[in-house]
């Protein structure tokens, strides 16, 4: 079995070679193949992709190349880890937003707008890539924001699957809160990618009891610090937001926060410096603790099951991916790309039936696919007016006034990136 990991040289990687080394019997792969265009990261990486196999006593072969034709040709899977424009890109998405009030974030906002028209057009172009030399293989996209990538990959025809690694870190400290195992904490998880609620939390598989009242009821000055929100609002919904609902949640408190501190892209760019210069150690042969701060906790365990499930028809028979709706949330378009629990198989993923959303929830879900489906017009044809009528759209922003300030700054900050521009 071979795979492919575009955006091999990102120091999450090592991250997810340790997660192919332990996990091996569920997924058995054979060559695994890191494409970068950097070769100076891929050099580092590389050997210490090889030396925690070789630790781990994994018998898969690491290839390191910048040929991206090369790198897909024969793969069965394709993962996306990219980053177009690198931490400097962005460094400009968390703070030009905040010149308008706005909040400065990497997958939503402004700054998430973007990162998405940046990004759309390349990941098509690798796509169209693994398409012609092996039109079989599966494309796993872990590229922000997920929820456009995957629906820009789905609409152009793509074998093409979403993953992010919220619904896993939540599963494990339900199951953490509950004493068992993560297996047996089944999440009602609902909504778009970075926008999601949990409705229930079951014991033992979909129809099994929820225990969510429960975890609210005796855990859930626990679960609010760990959301930064406050309790009252986590017992007035009755379900558990993902973090990124803060910023909708606490809007104005977020935006004083980040103009207070450095922001997440500079602690990142500083992070990365220090992992580069560990990786460089020819006695490490392990992922390093600071890993750990970078973020993406269990990628790699979520991405291993993902895969086996597509490769293999084994791995977990539920996953939490995004995928197209087609009527699993009636008031969403077909082709809105959702983040639902899905029984995965090799013929692809297949949602399980929802409990109708609240539309407390509903409504801010409409909202935001409706934003996602300019973004991704904007992302596709360019264009000054799509750029403004995506940012109009947007619950963040929403204002004729910050909408014009933003749509010249995004483009001000990113023309180098946009051909339309």
């Amino acid at each position: 079995m071979k795979l492919t990991v575009v955006g091999g040289g990102s120091t999450y990687t090592p991250e997810l070679i340790d997660g192919f080394a332990r996990l091996r019997d569920t997924l058995p792969v054979e060559e695994l193949v890191l494409v970068d265009p950097s070769e100076e990261r891929l050099e580092l990486v590389g050997g210490l992709a090889r030396r925690i196999l070789a630790r781990q006593g994994h018998p898969g072969t690491i290839v390191t190349t910048n040929d991206l034709d090369r790198a897909v040709e024969g793969a069965d899977a394709v993962l996306l880890q990219l980053r177009v424009g690198g931490q400097a890109a962005r460094e400009q998405d968390e703070t030009w937003p905040l010149e308008c009030g706005c909040v400065g974030q990497e997958t939503t906002g402004a700054g998430g707008l973007a990162k998405a028209l940046r990004t759309v057009p390349v990941v098509l172009d690798v796509a169209e890539r693994v398409r012609r030399t092996n039109p079989d293989a599966w494309i796993i996209d872990f590229t922000n924001p997920v929820g456009i990538v995957t629906r820009a990959l789905l609409q152009a025809g793509h074998k093409a699957v979403g993953l992010c690694n919220v619904a896993i870190g939540l599963q494990r400290k339900f199951a953490a809160l509950l004493d068992v195992a993560p297996a047996d904490v089944h999440l009602d998880h609902v909504g778009l990618n970075h926008l999601t609620w949990e409705t229930g939390a079951r014991l033992h598989g979909p129809e099994g009891e929820d225990v969510l009242p429960r975890l609210l009821a005796g855990h859930g000055d626990t679960i609010a610090a760990d959301l930064r929100l406050p309790r009252p609002l986590l017992d007035r919904l009755g379900l558990v937001p993902s973090y990124y609902l803060r910023y909708f949640y606490a809007h104005d408190e977020v935006v004083r926060e980040l103009r207070a501190k450095p922001s997440r892209a500079s602690e990142v760019a500083e992070m990365e410096r220090r992992l580069l210069s560990l990786y460089a150690d020819p006695a490490l042969d392990e992922k390093p603790e600071l890993l750990a701060k970078r973020g993406g906790a269990y990628y790699s365990e979520a991405a291993v099951d993902l895969a086996a499930a597509l490769l293999t028809g084994t791995g977990s028979p539920y996953q939490v991916v995004n995928t197209r709706n087609d009527g699993t949330l009636p008031f969403l378009p077909d082709d809105a790309v959702i983040e639902v629990q899905a029984a995965v198989s090799r013929k692809g993923p297949t949602p399980l039936p929802v409990t109708p959303l609240d539309p407390l929830c509903a409504g801010l879900t409409a909202q935001v696919t409706a934003y996602e489906d300019l973004a991704l017009r904007a992302a596709l044809h360019g264009g000054r007016d799509r750029v403004f009528k995506a940012l109009l759209a947007h619950p963040l922003i929403g204002q004729f006034g910050y909408a014009e300030q933003l749509t010249d700054r995004l483009i001000a900050h990113n023309r180098e990136h946009l051909a339309w521009a």
